[in-house]
């Protein structure tokens, strides 16, 4: 059954184009390992909230916007096994260096699908 991984990550405005780059270059490792959709997303059209919302969750400075992703999975052991390619191929640990976010304030999480149309 069709699995999903989520992520909310803020990215400072001038490195746009470095996550660019950096997820263009993860992409192909992410169909090698699995994925079957990579999306990725800029904020466009995301109000600040009066008690939550995506810039607090993140924590997120003025200089950054917010970048919500998500990867599809054929279903959850295939990203329990994508997850453990990840975590070992020197490809991801060279890319781990120099990564146009702050990963500490980034929000991620797995999801069962209970619609889907």
């Amino acid at each position: 059954m069709t699995y999903f991984e989520g992520f909310i990550t803020p990215v400072r405005a001038a490195d746009k184009d470095a996550y660019r780059e950096h997820a263009r270059r993860f992409a192909p490792i992410a169909r090698e390992f699995g994925i079957v959709r990579m999306v990725e997303g800029m904020a466009d059209d995301v109000p600040h909230g009066k008690a939550t919302d995506f810039y607090r969750a993140v924590q997120a400075n003025d200089d950054e916007t917010i970048v919500f992703s998500f990867f599809e999975y054929p279903s959850k052991q295939a990203r329990e096994a994508a997850n453990e390619k990840f975590q070992n191929d020197p490809r991801m640990a060279d890319m781990m260096k120099d990564m146009p976010f702050d990963a500490k304030r980034m929000i991620y999480g797995g999801f069962k699908v209970v619609v889907s149309n």
